[in-house]
């Protein structure tokens, strides 16, 4: 095994090629600033010796960087992995990379994640909060990094912030269910710490509040997933049949995909002849179920995109006034849910 070749430093290229620190410094940066002769003798040096300049210290002492921190709540869900290759993209186009790290639901790790790019003095934050607490972003935002609430509702006097206006996607939701006839809804989704659950029951309590004789039932569960579908579709099947539930709205895609999985793998129920189901985010599984998933969607890639958009702007004047961009959500019909009667 060949020995590891020492790091050669610019103090290395300097004395080589006979001139000083700042000449190799302006030779890389600023070029036109030094002779032909001069720069061409620098250059055959640093080829000569392999020297490879260090970006990170450089755009760190310079007080910029081309990475931005990007943690969302669960990179399981590709909702969130859709926003980060929005926001990948448009960093691109900036000369910038975007580094993604998942909180996994977890309070604490998505302060892991905060800690982490401030140390590595990243141009700026987009987070997807897991609670209304604000105090670590607070902490970044004192010390100079940029930060940008993702799929979120902020006051525009303390952050920028995106989001789909969720309590209209609830309402959405519910009114083309009751449309198709159901009047017994049970909404399914948790925990109702997150504020994305917490405004689509809101949705779709007001759209039953305008129909007579119908009424929404609240199945919580600890977490967005497929798991915790199947598990909330398994204990609807043990009731009684004049119990169930006519119409689910899912508070998110996979909780919606899980639920057709207890009710279709079993025989039990036939959707939507039984039982209708609609979801939230408009993932691409949501396309491919054993029955496609009627879904709210978000513009997801779009979300990302903007809010590499707003973290910009806050780079580029820190004292304009902060933004929130308020999307609207989509009524996407597939074969889970019965037509309009």
């Amino acid at each position: 095994m060949a020995p590891e070749r020492p790091t050669v430093s610019i103090k290395d290229v300097a004395r080589e090629a006979g001139v000083s620190i700042g000449t190799v410094s302006n030779v890389l940066n600023r070029p036109e600033a030094v002779s032909a002769d001069r720069r061409r003798r620098v250059l055959q040096v640093i080829d000569d010796l392999g020297y490879v300049r260090n970006d990170v210290a450089r755009q760190l002492k310079a007080g910029r960087s081309r990475t931005v921190g990007l943690v969302v709540q669960d990179s399981a869900n590709p909702f969130y992995n859709e926003i980060a290759l929005g926001a990948e993209a448009a960093a691109e186009k900036l000369g910038q990379a975007v580094i993604i790290g998942n909180a996994g639901q977890s309070p604490d790790r998505e302060n892991l994640y905060l800690d982490l790019f401030e140390e590595q003095r990243v141009r700026g934050v987009l987070v997807t909060p897991q609670t209304p607490e604000r105090s670590r972003i607070e902490t970044l935002r004192a010390r100079g990094i940029p930060v940008v609430l993702v799929d979120e509702h902020a006051p525009p006097s303390r952050y920028c912030s995106l989001a789909v206006d969720d309590v209209e996607g609830g309402r959405m939701a519910v009114e083309h269910l009751l449309a198709g006839g159901a009047r017994r809804i049970a909404f399914v989704g948790g925990p109702a710490t997150l504020h994305q659950v917490v405004d689509r029951h809101a949705g779709a309590e007001q759209a039953v509040a305008q129909v007579p004789g119908a009424s929404l039932e609240v199945v919580p569960t600890d977490a967005l997933t497929v798991l915790e579908g199947r598990r909330a579709g398994a204990a609807m099947l043990s009731r009684p049949a004049e119990r169930r539930p006519e119409a689910v709205f899912a508070a998110n895609d996979l909780l919606g995909l899980g639920l057709l999985q207890a009710f279709v793998f079993t025989h039990r129920l036939r959707v939507p002849e039984d039982v209708a189901i609609i979801g939230y985010d408009d993932i691409d599984f949501a396309t491919s179920a054993v029955v496609p998933l009627s879904s709210i969607r978000q513009p997801s890639r779009l979300m990302g995109r903007t809010a590499v958009e707003l973290l910009a702007d806050e780079v580029a004047d820190p004292e304009h006034r902060h933004r929130h961009v308020s999307f609207p959500p989509e009524l996407v019909v597939r074969d889970s849910t019965r037509p309009p009667a």
